[in-house]
């Protein structure tokens, strides 16, 4: 697989054996370097620099468990001392050997050596990614093709009635067309006729305009057939073209289809010497163009980024799409489907390698989904592409293939599902002097009361939460000792920006309900009414319990005893079993809204307690027989 972003690390061992390492790997010719480098080891050498660059080596061309071997050794020397970049790469490397535990591991020290790599962040958020993965799984069936070759085959894209795809087949043995990367020859773009049972026929070379003596792969047509935009090395006169490292960088091409010739062939204005632009992909309108590019303003190894392509044949400033796709890795070999974003990638949480994965562009969900086994495994998968009916292709170096990279194809059975995600954003504040207040609990529960998710607020006092929009009535509650806890009712809506800026007044002592009180009435609540001949919590007293957990959840000295009370309708056996029942819902209720279960008790008091002349129930309206159907929470002890 042709990628082209990554520029080596230099070593500067004095010896002239490693010296002639060294060039080779400087000079990208990764296979030559790991002969070099292993006749070093034969003979002894056993330095630091040996066993980074051997790793480095393999890395590179995708020899993952041989990576694993010399990082290994790597570690053995230096376990203490390693470099980030090691820590994530052997963790990489583990996962392709089938060592996830090991890998994990790996991954819990490099988020303690690089806190703020938003790959750290990634493995922390999503500890049980195995597991998720695993639920993904099973969506699709997959089949190596006969178009495969025993070389490199991959980058498949729809044209018309045919497939074309990047390979390295039956493109020359002398030594001007070996590639030194990989040794393996150059690319150039061929395609294959689909069959009406789905099937590819023959196989033959795409187009000879499109094709040189550089490498050509990764092409993408509009739906007309009429226009191509494939990668190209930056060449002159089919001679590599190559930038002050020595590196022959990746461009973007688009060519026109004229008179039965594909014509017109012109550099995309993006383009630049010093920085790869490859991997082309368009939108359903085709008024945007998607890459993988190093450029300035690139987060990683290489980023997806989009242009817009307008009427007139002109295209706008590239955007880097954010840090809910790229990552300090490579993301790489986008493909565009129904507002959907396919791409390949080794940042996000994964199997090993490079694998596939989905989010949507239209903002319904920020969510990044893997999509799974059988198409993901341990090895690179990637440039996956999917038609309106589920039909698809991606490639893979996986064991048991033909070549290098095979192409594959595969039937969707079971459609992605994304999680409607909004964000929500705030900042919490002091309100008598308008400064942020650090580490303030910030929790959402939804309109059962149940927690959502929770944060702390950060030094600037602000924080980020992934809502589910799909979810209303939400309640935002929020702590910090020392002030006066908030409550807010509130919605979030898909595509929007939703903030909000939470004002805490400092406590003020007088608040503090004394033994006896009930805890209700003293902060100036309504009653915690019930409906008649039920224990369920009615949404008003929801709301009202939210209050309260919010007081308690920030007072744990004080010390609750749950009474909880019926009207005087039915008979006294029956009224006690309600009345318990109440006290024991009202009791749940607390503990699902955080309330520390020790400073809760509960009890039912039947219809012993009323508060008004209704001891006839017949005699008194609705709303005064309501009165006596309630639960208070009276403070029974302050310790």
């Amino acid at each position: 697989m042709f990628l082209g972003f990554f520029v080596g690390p230099m070593v500067h061992s004095q010896d002239s054996k490693i010296k002639r390492a060294e060039e080779k790997f400087e000079d990208y010719a990764f296979v030559d370097a790991i002969d070099n480098y292993e006749e070093l080891v034969k003979k002894g050498y056993s330095e630091q620099e040996i066993y980074q660059s051997l790793g480095n080596a393999n890395y590179l061309n995708a020899k993952y468990e041989e990576a694993a071997n010399w990082y290994g050794k790597l570690f053995d020397l230096i376990d203490q001392d390693i470099d980030a970049t090691y820590l994530y790469r052997y963790a990489q490397v583990l996962k392709s050997a089938g060592d996830y535990k090991t890998s994990d591991s790996i991954m819990e020290r490099f988020k303690i050596t690089k806190a703020n790599d938003h790959r750290a962040s990634l493995f922390f958020d999503q500890k049980d990614y195995l597991k998720t993965i695993e639920a993904n799984s099973g969506r699709y069936d997959i089949l190596n093709l006969g178009i495969n070759s025993n070389v490199s085959d991959f980058s498949p894209s729809f044209y018309k009635e045919h497939i074309v795809f990047a390979t390295a087949r039956d493109t020359g043995i002398t030594s001007r067309n070996i590639h030194q990367w990989n040794k393996g020859a150059f690319l150039n773009l061929y395609q294959a006729s689909t069959n009406e049972d789905d099937s590819l026929g023959a196989v033959e070379k795409f187009s000879s305009t499109l094709n040189t003596k550089t490498h050509e792969s990764s092409a993408v047509f509009t739906s007309d057939g009429s226009t191509v935009y494939f990668t190209r090395n930056n060449s002159n006169d089919n001679r590599f073209k190559r930038d002050e490292k020595g590196i022959s960088r990746l461009k973007l091409f688009r060519a026109e289809w004229v008179d039965e010739e594909w014509k017109n062939v012109s550099e995309l204005p993006f383009n630049a010497d010093d920085y790869s632009v490859a991997h082309p992909a368009l939108s359903a309108d085709e008024k945007t163009l998607y890459f993988s590019s190093d450029m300035p303003g690139t987060i990683g190894a290489s980023d997806i980024f989009s242009v817009s392509i307008y009427e007139d044949g002109t295209y706008g400033e590239p955007k880097n799409l954010g840090e809910t796709i790229n990552t300090e890795s490579r993301e790489t070999f986008p493909f565009v489907s129904d507002n959907t974003l396919f791409f390949a990638s080794d940042g996000h949480p994964g199997l090993g390698g490079l694998d596939v994965f989905a989010t949507k562009l239209d903002g319904s969900s920020n969510e990044v989904l893997n999509l799974g086994k059988p198409l993901n495994g341990q090895q690179d998968d990637f440039s996956f592409i999917i038609d309106i009916n589920g039909k698809g292709y991606f490639a893979s170096n996986r064991t048991g293939g033909i070549g290098d990279d095979d192409i594959y194809s595969f039937q969707e059975n079971e459609p992605l599902q994304f999680q409607c995600l909004a964000e929500l954003t705030g900042v919490v504040k002091d309100a008598e002097t308008q400064l942020p207040i650090s580490e303030a609990q910030v929790s959402i529960l939804d309109n059962s009361g149940a927690l959502v998710t929770s944060v702390l607020s950060d030094f600037g006092g602000e924080f980020r939460m992934d809502v589910d929009c799909n979810t209303k009535n939400l309640s935002l509650v929020v702590n910090k000792e020392g002030f006066d806890s908030k409550v807010m009712e509130f919605d979030v809506f898909p595509s929007q920006l939703n903030t909000v800026e939470i004002v805490l007044p400092k406590r003020s002592t007088q608040m503090m309900p004394e033994t006896g009180a009930d805890l209700i009435a003293s902060l100036g609540l309504q009653p915690i009414l019930f409906d008649l001949d039920s224990s369920e919590i009615r949404e008003d007293a929801s709301s009202i319990l939210k209050e309260a957990s919010v007081f308690l959840i920030a007072n744990e000295s004080i010390k609750i005893e749950i009474q909880s009370h019926t009207d005087a309708k039915a008979s006294r056996s029956y009224n006690q079993r309600l009345s318990q029942a109440r006290a024991k819902q009202t009791y749940d209720y607390l503990i699902t809204l955080g309330v520390n279960a020790k400073n809760l008790t509960f009890k039912g008091y039947g219809e012993g307690s009323l508060l008004n002349k209704c001891e006839i129930w017949e005699q008194c309206s609705k709303s005064e027989n309501e009165k006596n159907r309630r639960s208070e929470l009276i403070v029974i002890s302050r310790y």
